[in-house]
């Protein structure tokens, strides 16, 4: 079974590669394009995503942040990198869907606190005599 593992983890990419050739040359763009372009995308993913994460790990340290949420959409753009950073067109389509999909529809991953506490906010002036 180790073997089928290993073949299938090896043979992805070259049969990624073999298509990327073959949409080369119908579509006449050369392939270094096809490669080269994915490549950097995932590099500049890759890095964008490092500098967003530190940033929503300190507002989910702050409780501004809901920390499952972030996480998980943090987890699928580093996985759309490391798909982009494959050679080939199949793992740049799958990493294009992976960033397509809306996973994270619904609420904000904003937390307020009075909010989350079921109080209201009490407004008013103050002044010491």
């Amino acid at each position: 079974m180790r073997f089928v593992y290993l073949m299938i983890v090896l043979g992805f990419p070259l049969f990624d590669l073999y298509a990327t050739v073959r949409i080369a040359r119908w579509t006449g763009i050369p392939a270094w394009a096809w490669l080269g372009l994915p490549l950097v995308a995932g590099f500049l993913l890759l890095r964008n995503e490092r500098l967003a994460f530190r940033e929503r790990t300190i507002a989910v340290l702050h409780g501004e942040h809901a920390a499952l949420r972030d996480l998980f959409d943090s987890g699928r753009k580093v996985l759309a990198g490391f798909l982009l950073l494959l050679p080939g067109v199949i793992s740049d389509v799958l990493a294009l869907a992976l960033l397509a999909l809306p996973l994270n529809v619904g609420r904000s991953g904003y937390v307020h606190s009075s909010a989350a506490a079921g109080r209201a906010a009490i407004e008013g002036e103050y002044r010491r005599q």
